[in-house]
């Protein structure tokens, strides 16, 4: 089954299976199939065709993948724009709701360590 031009894995259970698509958590799967009338329990590969267009109608409602993806984009843009403080904060590759740098933050760094032996020079000896 494919939605938004993503595959359901076939395995899982179709409300798990629906939060593989961005946008879609397990609160919000689980409403989408509660408007369509299916039972969360089943797999993807068990839906009928009538079934699978409810789900799809359902999911295609909200705003999903790369509607989604574009719109976050836009608003870090925006903040970049305008030379907010968390605009500079996302230009600079940094935390941008207020967390430490010195010790933590390795992720959005890019895992730099910076201690006190690491940029020094070899000393000749004679």
């Amino acid at each position: 089954m494919r939605i938004a031009g993503i595959t359901l894995p076939e395995h899982k259970r179709l409300d798990v299976a629906l939060t593989v698509i961005l946008g879609i958590g397990p609160y919000r799967a689980r409403k989408i199939l509660d408007e369509a009338e299916i039972d969360p329990a089943r797999k993807p590969g068990d839906l009928t065709a009538d079934e699978e267009a409810q789900v799809r109608q359902a999911v295609e409602s909200y705003t999903i993948e790369g509607e989604l993806r574009r719109e976050r984009s836009g608003n870090i843009k925006r903040l970049r724009d305008i030379q907010s403080y968390r605009g500079m904060r996302h230009s600079r590759r940094l935390p941008s709701r207020g967390q430490r740098t010195k010790s933590n933050s390795r992720t959005r760094r890019g895992n730099v360590r910076q201690t006190m032996g690491t940029g020094r020079r070899k000393v000749d000896k004679k």
